[in-house]
């Protein structure tokens, strides 16, 4: 009777131990999963990223293009020229347009964030609207062979909650900015530079456009990345701001 005794205690503390070592992973698999949230990602549901960690000492500039011939080519030029890797963000109808500009993006080293395809206000849209239209844009994307576009800048800028849980459920982060240049109105050359880096530091996204509207931006642009420079900062792709830093991002309610 002790000898059973003494093998169902055994038996008690083995399978205490495998329900304990079950419990332990278990918890391992929900603190990754679940609480290590993406930086872009929270309890409350995906977030809009509009500026990356201070400390960082790095700054993303940021190119809109939905329409236009003659405005990119000569951006790329200066970007390629002061050897700066920015982040181009392309409606895919325009994109289909002019492959040969995507393709100099790609090479030149710059990272592609696509705004759909037929720049439409994405909260002005039904549900199913929107999904269509970043489908058209995934397959235009994939047939320029433009690989792993994991960003989204919804045309106009404008998005709500809906618009970031269809953006999340096809694997994008939303990004949005945290200085703007106002260069689509054409303010003067030295407006632009100056709302470009007056208060520039650490962490910031910047909004410029490459479409044929800002007609001033190019003049501004060598400027703004020696002033940059100046402030002890450096240029990098958003990709490379958000990766494995802490963001700030804006709740939509």
């Amino acid at each position: 009777m002790n000898q059973f005794h003494v093998i169902h205690m055994r038996k008690i503390k083995q399978l205490a131990m495998i329900m304990l070592a079950a419990f332990f992973t278990a918890g391992i698999i929900y603190v990754e999963t679940v609480l290590n949230y993406p930086v872009f990602s929270t309890s409350s549901g995906p977030k809009a990223i509009y500026k990356g960690e201070e400390k960082t000492k790095e700054v993303a500039l940021t190119f809109d293009i939905s329409w236009g011939d003659v405005k990119a080519e000569p951006i790329l030029d200066t970007l390629k020229k002061h050897n700066v890797s920015a982040t181009f963000f392309l409606s895919a109808s325009w994109a289909e347009r002019h492959p040969d500009l995507v393709s100099r993006m790609v090479k030149d080293g710059h990272q592609i964030g696509s705004m759909g395809y037929a720049y439409k206000n994405y909260t002005d849209l039904e549900a199913s609207e929107v999904n269509k239209d970043l489908l058209m844009a995934q397959e235009v994307f994939k047939k320029l062979g433009v690989k792993n576009i994991s960003l989204l800048r919804p045309p106009s800028g404008n998005f709500n909650r809906e618009v970031l849980n269809i953006a999340e459920k096809h694997g994008y982060t939303v990004i949005h900015y945290s200085i703007d240049s106002n260069d689509w109105q054409n303010p003067g050359i030295e407006n632009i530079i100056r709302n470009t880096t007056s208060s520039i530091k650490g962490g910031d996204i910047v909004l410029l456009h490459a479409s044929d509207r800002a007609k001033q931006t190019n003049k501004a642009l060598p400027s703004i990345i020696n002033e940059i420079k100046n402030k002890g900062l450096k240029n990098v792709t958003v990709e490379e701001l958000i990766s494995n830093a802490e963001t700030k991002t804006s709740e939509i309610k």
